[in-house]
């Protein structure tokens, strides 16, 4: 399983030609490693190809137009519960500190909430633990996951995988009001101009006034639902070797 997230983490960061490069090295790992059914193993191996068989410019645009401009699919989990909120910067610090109390370092200057760090993250851990940090954001994974399936992304795969490595099942009145955001237009570049002008985020926000902790980081993980912002790159490590993407 922890070669799972590894992959999907890898696949889920902004596309680089280093990436579609290792396209055939990733696919064998999946399939002498992964602990993924036969079916989701398929729907990661396809998006694999997707990614390494296509106009590495046109992967890119594509990647950019879904999870860059478009909010209710950014891979900035915070911006789904916590929005533009001053909550959104100490949740940040909570994750963050989660990070390096269990002696993970980042090695980058993104954002603790992005989906592929936390993926990365979540691969150093026991197969219990992964699991029940997944299930906290499952709700978001799910309603990310339904919207590129409607949009018939082959990004779609990854969430799919991801949903199936938990055993759990996503709080559906969670996923509702997820769903129930209007969806903007990636295309309206003025729009998100205005969003990007109006967020600044406050990383610490009010640091000092509660104890940090995964208890609290649950907790702010099932918040009120909101939504907004964008990802860049990423180094991980696939089998003891660093890979940037």
């Amino acid at each position: 399983m922890q070669t799972d997230f590894k992959i999907l983490s890898l696949l889920l960061a902004y596309p680089e030609a280093e990436l579609q490069k290792s396209g055939p090295a990733l696919k064998v790992t999946l399939n002498e490693t992964s602990s993924l059914d036969a079916t989701y193993r398929d729907r990661v191996a396809a998006l694999i190809d997707h990614i390494a068989s296509h106009d590495l410019f046109d992967v890119q645009e594509d990647y950019v137009t879904l999870f860059d401009r478009t909010r209710s699919l950014s891979l900035h989990l915070f911006e789904h519960v916590h929005g533009e909120s001053r909550d959104r910067g100490q949740a940040m610090v909570d994750l963050k500190t989660m990070y390096e109390e269990a002696g993970y370092e980042t090695g980058t200057n993104e954002l603790p909430d992005y989906l592929p760090m936390f993926l990365e993250f979540l691969s150093t851990r026991t197969i219990d633990e992964a699991r029940e940090s997944l299930g906290d954001v499952l709700h978001i994974i799910t309603a990310i996951h339904e919207r590129l399936e409607k949009r018939s992304s082959p990004f779609a795969h990854a969430f799919a995988a991801l949903i199936s490595l938990t055993s759990e099942q996503p709080d559906e009145a969670l996923v509702r009001e997820l769903l129930k955001q209007e969806e903007d237009d990636p295309n309206d570049l003025a729009a998100l101009d205005r969003i990007w002008e109006e967020e600044a985020v406050t990383f610490g926000g009010n640091a000092g006034e509660n104890s940090c902790g995964s208890d609290r980081l649950r907790i702010r993980l099932r918040a009120a639902v909101r939504n907004v912002s964008p990802p860049q790159t990423q180094t991980v490590d696939l089998d003891n070797s660093k890979s940037t993407v």
